[in-house]
């Protein structure tokens, strides 16, 4: 049996969007090794090549859970869903109060002995995007009814976003808008959607006047400074200032493979600002296969929806792969000075363990969905 139909026997599901994990592993080997030069000149010595090598474990293990997970089928997933919540409600809470702060945000636990950090926000989008899935799968029937929307769907919402927007806003406002959505697409009553919105509001209200008491726990001021930097800084802070020049630099095609300069001034250029680094040397058409293949990924993950026979599969895959693809639109907006700062990773191709891990198991249960449907038609 050849390599190509022995890799077409074991990986299931939709090859387009296999194609899209496989190129974006590619672009995430190509730009972290040359996004990393300057930091591995100043923390090991000019010693690139152990920060790829770091790089390429975490890879190599997140294509091995996109494996795993596409092989388990997707309503096991289901079954999951409460444990996850009772898992990540606390981490965050843990997180949020004694959590390693890294870039003045408490966003990180360390695991004991291992010296090993994860986001535990990373693990909580998945845990909740599980189980507003479930919930509004087991309601299609009474989903107008308060009882069942309130306290089954609405509350955990909130607890969980509330429990990330202090130190990491954005992620919460990106899952807030996720879980609103999939109520609208799971037929909830819209004022049941209202009242959420409402709730919301209150609990970022609440943040707020917490955080002039707890500066340290909820950062406003952080907030406030980088919605003022981009109201009335019309190039953005340093940061922004430099991806602008680098994408500039990047023109149609580019300055070629690791000749970016720019990577040397731009702080956290293999994470945040990844984009701009590929913009350098890739040009406009390397950022644009970029973006390409994020929206191709969410137009895959539609067609899937629309085939789906169970409505679990339906609202997993759409929350999921527009878990990534709004969080990938986020990051390329800051690179290009529409939206302000967010900390926002571009995923499976910035360098970040958990970032990488947590996509690699997103990416595996839409694949899982995707292969129980192709099963169906082949029956």
């Amino acid at each position: 049996m050849s390599v190509a139909n022995r890799l077409a026997a074991e990986l299931k599901g939709d090859r387009t969007i296999w194609m899209i994990v496989v190129m974006l592993s590619l672009f995430s080997v190509l730009a972290v090794y040359s996004a990393t030069g300057a930091e591995a000149w100043k923390s090991r010595e000019g010693n690139t090549t152990a920060f790829l090598v770091a790089h390429l474990v975490r890879l190599a293990f997140g294509l091995l859970l996109v494996y795993l997970c596409h092989l388990l089928h997707y309503q096991r997933y289901k079954n999951f869903a409460p444990y996850l919540m009772l898992i990540a409600v606390p981490l965050l809470g843990i997180t949020l109060l004694w959590g390693l702060s890294i870039n003045s945000a408490s966003r990180w636990l360390s695991i004991p002995g291992l010296g090993i950090t994860f986001q535990t926000s990373d693990f909580a989008k998945i845990a909740l995007i599980l189980y507003v899935a479930r919930e509004l799968t087991r309601k299609q029937e009474y989903i107008t009814s308060f009882k069942e929307a309130f306290m089954p769907i609405i509350v955990p919402v909130l607890i969980v976003c509330g429990l990330i927007a202090p130190a990491n806003l954005s992620t919460a406002l990106i899952l807030f808008g996720i879980c609103i959505i999939l109520m609208f697409i799971g037929r909830v009553s819209v004022k049941y959607i209202l009242l959420l919105v409402l709730l919301g509001l209150v609990v970022f209200a609440g943040l707020i006047v917490l955080g002039k008491f707890a500066p340290d726990l909820v950062r406003v001021e952080t907030w406030a400074n980088r919605m003022n930097e981009f109201m009335t800084s019309p190039d953005g802070g340093y940061q922004v200032q430099q991806a602008k020049i680098a994408i500039a630099r990047g023109g149609l095609f580019g300055v070629g493979p690791g000749n970016s300069i720019i990577r040397n001034f731009l702080p956290f250029s293999y994470a945040d600002f990844i984009y701009a680094i590929i913009c350098e040397e890739y040009g406009l058409v390397g950022g644009a296969l970029i973006l390409g293949l994020y929206v191709l990924l969410f137009f895959r993950t539609v067609k899937l929806v629309t085939m789906s026979p169970k409505a679990f599969g339906a609202f997993l895959a759409i929350g999921l792969s527009l878990s990534m693809t709004v969080q990938a639109l986020v990051n390329i907006a800051v690179n290009v000075n529409l939206v302000p700062p967010t900390g926002q990773t571009l995923p499976m191709i910035s360098m970040g363990g958990t970032s990488i891990l947590f996509t690699s198991i997103s990416l595996g249960m839409i694949l899982s969905v995707s292969k129980y449907i192709e099963s169906l038609e082949e029956s």
